[in-house]
């Protein structure tokens, strides 16, 4: 048996998906506008980065030219610099949707096929019913916000009023998610996990992906921040997943980041808890050094998305794939004979685009290790396609959904 290491880059989508025009997302391309960006120095920040995305290790696994298949060009500095090192191609989500939990559910081989509840852009977004069951059973004094909002934004507006009032703040956006948050010492962090307890509960017949606990600390004189101790409260997937196929089969599963929230805790194995992008990839190589025959460690790198590409911060986000890029080797060197690594994405999230959400993007898919054969896989024409090669890799059982390209 051989191991597997799963490494999703959270929203470094490579171009509009086909269907991205019913999303308003037509056009967007998240990795070849930050290309596009850089190389006419609008990617320059003072004692950041400065100058052409540079990328030569994703370059040389294929990168450019995944994102060629999937938008007929290949973006400023994505060609690869000699001979392709990796397999590479391009992947087309089929779930109805561009959230966290649908793109990593259709990856571990389990598509959404219906359609999330969302709740619509008025004020107040939230039905008055859910408010007021919110509010008498987790025994708050009432709610703050009730409105789509950008997550910093409206801790910023409403931080200081939370504190006094003791109201948390509850808000959404396009996405099907129902957001709270709350000051970790004024409120409690225990408080907040476990108002969020209850509002996933409530939010289940409307059919809410993730209620999402997003703590912050600060004071209106110094500004609020939020910490690392956010914590998704997801529905659980509608059919086994590859975690749940691995775990069935006494594999050794290592779930770091926000994994084990988007699968709901169901065979996500062992849940390691980790901040930021690099501390995250240094779980995830830990893990997979000390990991059994046969085991698959999944590790979701959160920052491109929460940190960048939601704040519409190009340099940051082309600072954070340079980061990435440069720890290429080091991964490279931890994977033994029959060992593979899978690179993608799961939506996109265009800093260049207008506001502030997820868009509808067709994601890399780049493979390699010691014994994978080098050259294009072409079009996927689902996430799925990665569970099915990884099943296929490991000896699981295959689910009846996606097809291997090994």
């Amino acid at each position: 048996m051989t191991r597997a290491l799963l490494i999703v880059l959270d929203s470094v989508g490579i171009g509009g998906a086909p269907d991205a025009v019913a999303y308003g997302d037509a056009g967007a391309d998240t990795l070849g506008h930050i290309a596009e960006a850089c190389a006419r120095r609008a990617g320059d920040r003072a004692g950041l980065r400065a100058g052409p995305l540079r990328l030569p290790h994703l370059a040389a696994l294929g990168i450019g030219l995944a994102a060629e298949g999937a938008t007929g060009r290949v973006a400023p500095g994505l060609a690869p610099p000699g001979p392709v090192l990796g397999a590479y191609g391009h992947a087309v989500e089929t779930a109805r949707g561009k959230d966290t939990v649908s793109g990593h559910w259709e990856i571990a081989g389990v598509p959404v096929d219906f359609d999330w509840g969302h709740f619509p852009a008025t004020v107040p977004s939230f039905p008055p019913a859910l408010t007021r069951a919110l509010i008498a059973e987790a025994d708050l004094p009432g709610l703050l916000g009730d409105c789509h909002a950008a997550g910093t934004a409206i801790i910023e507006e409403l931080g200081a009023e939370h504190a006094r009032t003791g109201k948390p703040i509850c808000y959404t956006s396009v996405d099907s998610v129902f957001q709270i948050a709350a000051h970790e010492e004024a409120f409690g962090l225990d408080r907040l996990y476990a108002v969020c307890a209850v509002a996933r509960r409530l939010c289940d017949p409307y059919r809410i992906g993730r209620v999402i606990a997003r703590p912050f600390r600060g004071d209106a004189a110094r500004g609020f921040t939020r910490t690392a101790n956010r914590r998704d409260y997801a529905t659980p997937p509608p059919a086994p997943s590859l975690l749940d196929r691995a775990v069935a089969a006494g594999r050794p599963v290592v779930s770091v980041g926000k994994i084990a929230d988007i699968f709901a805790h169901r065979g996500t194995g062992r849940a390691v808890k980790a901040a930021g992008n690099d501390a995250c990839l240094d779980a995830a190589l830990a893990a997979f050094r000390d990991l059994g025959e046969g085991g698959l460690v999944f590790v979701n790198l959160v920052d491109f998305d929460t940190e960048y590409g939601h704040r519409r911060d190009v340099p940051g986000y082309a600072a954070a794939l340079e980061r990435f890029d440069a720890r290429i080797p080091e991964i490279r060197a931890r994977l033994g004979p029959g060992d593979l690594c899978v690179v993608t994405a799961d939506h996109g999230n265009d800093p260049t685009f207008a506001g502030t959400d997820h868009t509808r993007e067709q994601v890399p898919v780049l493979a390699f290790g010691p014994e994978v054969r080098p050259g294009p896989i072409g079009r996927r024409a689902t996430f799925a396609d990665l569970g099915a090669t990884l099943a296929v890799h490991l000896g699981l059982p295959l689910a009846g959904c996606g097809r291997a390209w090994i």
